[in-house]
């Protein structure tokens, strides 16, 4: 047959057309992170360990590591907000730690933000660091400080700048991962 000669594929009327899958929209509640929560929050960093650069990590933390962390954070005031499903799954957390030991640097934070494999792509990062700064200036924090890999992380460095974050400075070849040399991307940001 020619081209011409075939016909044009028929379209059902639109009451006969099986109706799209309505996807469902993607719903969650932030709030303060819980000692119930550290399982599934140790669940999410340690996929990010195994799997990616974005932490410079290599051994999976333990539930009793991020206990100590917790109580720590929770006894300095830091914030630290889970995302969680209307079905109770946690979809990822944000929290700042302190930037450095020392006292002078008692107003300077750094901020870590991971989301369960649910929860990428959806807009949940921008919530979490906005949710994370207005709480972090609630504390009387002044500055944040953002650390992320060099590869692999340019939709981190993206998001924090519509923050306002600014880059600081780089260091390169400070990480060894996955047989390669990683650096790092420092941004900062005055919550003042």
């Amino acid at each position: 047959m020619l081209e011409e000669e075939y016909q044009e594929r028929r379209v059902l009327p639109p009451h006969l057309r099986k109706p799209m899958p309505v996807e469902a929209p993607f719903e969650y509640s932030l709030r303060d992170a819980r000692a119930a929560d550290l399982p599934a929050v140790r669940e999410i960093y340690n996929y990010y360990v195994a799997n990616s650069t974005v932490t410079f990590d290599e051994d999976a933390m333990t539930l009793q590591e991020w206990k100590a962390k917790f109580a720590s954070l929770d006894k300095l005031g830091m914030p630290f907000i889970v995302a969680e499903s209307p079905s109770g799954q946690l979809l990822g957390y944000a929290l700042v730690a302190p930037w450095k030991p020392k006292r002078a640097y008692r107003f300077t934070v750094e901020n870590s933000i991971y989301l369960g494999p649910a929860a990428s792509g959806k807009g949940l990062g921008r919530v979490l660091l906005g949710e994370l700064i207005v709480r972090s200036k609630a504390a009387g924090l002044k500055e944040m400080i953002a650390v992320i890999a060099d590869q692999g992380a340019e939709a981190s460095i993206a998001l924090h700048e519509k923050f306002g974050f600014e880059e600081i400075g780089r260091m390169g070849r400070v990480g060894f991962k996955f047989d390669r040399w990683l650096g790092t991307v420092l941004l900062q940001k005055s919550l003042k």
